[in-house]
């Protein structure tokens, strides 16, 4: 199983620890094109016209100054750094016990504008930047690194179950090859029998799929799996959890009240 979770937009920033160490991060095969995306957000963020390109508002001054200083700004695991409503759903920096921890480990992946992809342990720094972003010096963040994430998830999710939480701009960098059982998570909120979708229901029932998964014990590795486990939630965070399918994938649709 391979669950693909997008980062937070907040970040929470490690008080202190030691800095990003770049040659440590999981997928060490993305060290070169990580360092190359860190380098031009560093020179883009020192620039007066830095909110514009990024897409930040003035409020986020701070965060995209300090995009500046990354090399050296104290970091933490990942599971810590990215927060928000998917991620306090997840908890994935408080899983019941070690076979959580281990599931976890192994089969959680962060899609992220700046470093690829990165596992819950990584220790990152906190950090702003989309995988929307046209980032001067490389390009389409999406689209940079689509050959470098082919190379290294290409293989992990041959002939596996990849749950897919990411949404629209995370999933144009990368999409499972032919070969893996793709399921991507739609949620619909359902009020007086009417159907919509709500971007926070959304990112929360991710999140609560994500820990249910990684705590419950078996991996499911079929799409009919999946969908056993979320029906599991079922009379409890979720009213109804239905599979179907689109061109490429499958579509497990979860509707909450």
């Amino acid at each position: 199983m391979l669950v693909l979770l997008p980062p937070s937009e907040g970040k929470t920033a490690p008080p202190d620890g030691a800095p990003l160490d770049p040659a440590a991060l999981s997928h060490p095969a993305l060290t070169e094109q990580r360092l190359t995306v860190l380098d031009a957000l560093a020179k883009v963020s020192a620039h007066p016209d830095a909110a514009r390109v990024l897409g930040t508002g003035p409020g986020l001054a701070a965060e995209v100054e300090r995009n500046t200083r990354l090399r050296t700004e104290p970091a933490c695991p990942a599971a810590r750094v990215y927060t928000g409503v998917l991620y306090a759903a997840a908890g994935l920096d408080a899983l019941p016990d070690d076979g959580a921890r281990d599931r976890a480990s192994r089969c959680v992946r962060v899609v992220s504008g700046l470093w690829g992809v990165v596992g819950p342990d990584d220790r990152i720094p906190a950090y702003r930047l989309s995988m929307g972003v046209d980032l001067p010096g490389v390009g389409s963040l999406a689209r940079a690194w689509r050959p470098a994430l082919a190379a290294e998830l290409d293989p992990v999710a041959t002939g596996g179950l990849v749950v897919d939480c990411r949404s629209a701009a995370y999933a144009a960098a990368w999409r499972p090859p032919v070969g893996s059982s793709w399921v991507t998570v739609r949620v619909l909120r359902e009020v007086d029998g009417r159907r919509t979708v709500v971007s926070h229901h959304a990112k929360h029932t991710r999140g609560v799929l994500t820990r249910h998964l990684l705590a419950r014990g078996p991996e499911p590795t079929t799409p009919d799996d999946l969908l056993a486990a979320a029906r599991e939630l079922v009379g409890g965070p979720l009213l109804d959890a239905e599979l179907g399918t689109s061109t490429r994938s499958h579509v497990l649709t979860l509707t909450v009240a």
